[in-house]
């Protein structure tokens, strides 16, 4: 009676062997396996559309401030790099003082500099294009998108625009003031074949922060090559986003513009 009844008990006490629980280790390892990924893809498409979000309030502001100065698109004169505020880190800066991020131009508008950022720059290792030093973490959130600043851009009334929803304002990019040329945007100069943003790519002086643009979305580790797209504001306020592209199918008008010439461009 003894025996059974230690024999009971053991039974009782008996766990899982170590081959039941390798083998419920290497089912849940192959479920993450199948997660992962997905999780992956859904916390991006939450990071663009967050994205997407701050530059359409950019956008509204950019609206507002065109209302008050007479439709016309400020000039940023000498204005790049990321800085908002002055040594104080209360003070904004002088609109298109030297050093100073664009978006202080609509800082009575918006007043949270966070709209200035983008989640998926963030996590983008390779640094900014200007060195912030000690900074660089918390300036990263506040200044990720490039002004359009090609000569034609420049203070530009936009009653005289050929189309507003064909003029890009802002985008997704490594560089705060973008000049317009080949170097530093998103066209060849209708130069179909050729190649666009040559100062980020294999060989430019900016090579490494190629990544940070074409940013959302990445499907390649290449350093050359993300796979993924960045994301525009056009001037008349809407948002899209432009897939990894040599620049044959950017038009140069979306920099100027200017009326397209008689090749559609």
């Amino acid at each position: 009676m003894n025996d059974y009844k230690k024999s009971s008990a053991q039974y009782s006490k008996r766990g899982f062997t170590l081959i039941e629980l390798l083998v419920v280790i290497a089912i849940i390892a192959v479920l993450l396996a199948i997660l992962m990924p997905a999780m992956r893809k859904i916390k991006e498409i939450a990071r663009e559309t967050a994205c997407k979000s701050n530059l359409k309030n950019i956008g509204l502001a950019l609206q507002m401030y065109l209302d008050d100065y007479e439709r016309k698109i400020p000039d940023t004169q000498s204005a790049n790099q990321f800085l908002w505020y002055q040594s104080d880190g209360k003070t904004p800066r002088k609109a298109g003082s030297s050093g100073t991020y664009w978006g202080v131009y609509y800082y009575d508008y918006l007043k949270n500099t966070k709209i200035f950022g983008c989640p998926s720059l963030q996590r983008v290792p390779e640094g900014l294009i200007y060195d912030a030093g000690a900074n660089n973490a918390d300036v990263i959130q506040h200044a990720a998108f490039g002004l359009n600043h090609h000569e034609r851009a420049r203070g530009r009334n936009t009653n005289t625009i050929y189309r507003t929803s064909e003029f890009i304002y802002c985008s997704d990019h490594a560089e705060p003031r973008p000049d317009g040329g080949t170097s530093d945007c998103f066209h060849n100069n209708n130069g179909i074949g050729s190649m666009n943003l040559t100062s980020y790519r294999k060989g430019g002086s900016r090579h490494f922060t190629y990544r940070q643009i074409f940013r959302h979305n990445m499907r390649y580790a290449d350093p050359d090559r993300t796979g993924g797209r960045a994301n525009i504001l056009w001037l008349d306020g809407h948002v899209t986003a432009l897939e990894e592209t040599t620049g044959d199918d950017v038009s140069l008008h979306w920099y100027t513009g200017d009326k397209e010439d008689r090749r559609g461009y």
